[in-house]
């Protein structure tokens, strides 16, 4: 897992949320241009990932990758994409979690082998990525990302048996792979998309007039005007070509467990994921809240942007009124420099500000879907504060936040997490609200409409559906503050951690 380095501190006003690892798209369309869609299917999931994004194409001969740091739009113009001909495409926008933030790990990875040319696009985080490196005799330090090794050892397969097929290496090393991952891979001729046997992370399949797309959530289909055929299943790679689509399955066992946190707090709200509509969930999540949590106040607010439905659901079983507490800067980016304490402090208020005249004397229910770290969330209250509100009750569409993710989330280790080191009543003294509740493990999975489909809760729960290898859990797990004291005493510990990790 990687960190900001503390010589350039960059201050994030979504720190209070988990961060993802990536969003990938490919796209099949014989005789028909493709890099356009490419971009405007990345752009749909810029959400997922905002350090990298890349494109490369296949025109039937050769595969091209164009690729940098920065957003989608920041990346790609209309002659980087002109540059870039070819009826067959992947794409991928970046966040890191295995590797740090470089261009030599912005995806798409390019491998060749001889006449076999491959790019691949990864979403997730492999668990035993040093042990198949070592497996492989690689040295330490030559592989710099779980999606860099996975190409490494399909291009090493390739080598060693030149009858082998990009769908053939695939088809033999995938069960070795441990973790999260939902690939998009190309070669010169085929589209092939991959998901791991839990299903940790997204990928659905749509249908073009001309050809098909595989991508991370369903609005990159619609963007591109394709219609929604189905989800891939856990454990299932779709191999498209001029035929179409088929279906193979690499893997003896699946057990179904998509990150619960796609309904929470990275999926677009109009995404379908396990055919439930992501938008509705979360209002289903502030309807639970709001019996499970009830109280007297006089306007329900949400946290700008992932906070408004449950909100929205809160005010809807509680019969108080919903209204806009807060404003967001939609010009502004996820992160800003912020060398210093007091830099820092402002951070909030460079994403959100009040209204002021929504909120004075009045006795304020707030929604957000989560709190990881704290920081955002306690600057965001003492605004509240500041604008007159006379109560604030905190309800997170969520239960807390107590364990690391080792599935493609970056949370930091348990020291950084809030709920990890204080008990609930502690973070409402540490947040100064008058009062809080998180919503309950039975009612988010029953709130997702699909309770039995199968989900990682991991990050709530300390239950980890593939074990973690000790060399990777024991510094991310260990807790990094000194042993449990006062509520003052812990709260102040927090306050210094997040001094020394945002």
């Amino acid at each position: 897992m990687t960190s900001q380095s503390q010589d350039d501190f960059v201050a994030d006003a979504d720190a209070d949320s988990p961060r993802e690892a990536c969003g990938v798209f490919g796209i099949y369309a014989p005789k028909t241009p493709v890099a356009h869609q490419t971009y405007l299917g990345l752009y749909a999931l810029q959400h997922r990932g905002q350090e990298s994004a890349g494109i490369a194409v296949s025109d039937g001969e050769a595969v091209t990758v164009f690729k940098d740091m920065g957003l989608v739009a920041t990346v790609f113009d209309d002659r980087s994409l002109a540059s870039l001909p070819g009826d067959l495409a992947i794409g991928q926008c970046r966040y890191s979690t295995t590797g740090s933030s470089t261009w030599r790990n912005a995806q798409p990875v390019f491998r060749g082998v001889g006449e076999t040319e491959f790019a691949l696009g990864h979403n997730g985080n492999l668990v035993n990525t040093e042990a198949l490196a070592a497996d492989r005799g690689m040295l330490p330090g030559t592989v710099t990302s779980d999606s860099d090794l996975v190409a490494e050892i399909l291009e090493m397969e390739l080598s060693a048996d030149d009858t082998l097929t990009l769908e053939g290496a695939l088809e033999k090393v995938l069960p070795e792979f441990l973790g999260a991952f939902s690939f998009v891979l190309l070669d010169k001729r085929q589209l092939i998309g991959v998901r791991d046997p839990q299903g940790f992370r997204p990928l659905c399949l749509g249908k073009l007039d001309t050809g098909w797309v595989l991508a991370s959530e369903t609005p990159a289909l619609d963007v591109v005007g394709a219609t929604f055929i189905r989800e891939l299943d856990p454990g299932e790679m779709v191999v498209i070509d001029e035929n179409g689509p088929r279906s193979v399955r690499p893997f003896d066992e699946v057990d179904p467990k998509l990150c619960l946190f796609e309904f929470v707090y990275f999926a677009r709200p109009d995404s379908t994921l396990y055919g439930q509509g992501v938008h509705r969930a979360r209002v289903r999540m502030g309807e639970q809240l709001a019996n499970q949590a009830p109280v007297e106040a006089d306007l329900v607010m949400g946290v700008p942007e992932s906070g408004i439905p449950a909100a929205e659901g809160y005010a809807a079983a509680s019969k108080i009124p919903f209204g806009q507490g807060l404003v967001k800067n939609r010009y502004i980016g996820r992160t800003f420099i912020a060398p210093t304490p007091e830099l820092r402090a402002l951070g909030v208020r460079m994403k959100l500000n009040p209204l002021t005249d929504n909120i004075a004397g009045k006795r304020l229910v707030v929604v957000d879907d989560s709190i990881v770290r704290g920081t955002t969330t306690k600057a965001m209250v003492s605004m509240l504060r500041e604008a007159g509100a006379k109560e604030i009750h905190m309800r997170i569409s969520s239960p807390p936040y107590r364990w690391p993710c080792f599935y493609g989330m970056d949370t930091g280790t348990r020291g950084e997490l809030l709920a990890a080191n204080l008990t609930v009543d502690e973070i409402r003294d540490y947040l100064n609200v008058d009062s809080l509740s998180y919503l309950a493990l039975d009612g988010l999975k029953t709130a997702t409409g699909a309770v039995n489909a199968g989900f990682c809760d991991a990050c709530l729960t300390g239950n980890y559906p593939i074990e973690i290898p000790v060399d990777l859990s024991k510094a991310v797990l260990e807790m990094d503050t000194p042993t449990r004291g006062t509520p003052a005493g812990n709260a102040k510990l927090i306050d210094e951690e997040a001094a020394r990790n945002g």
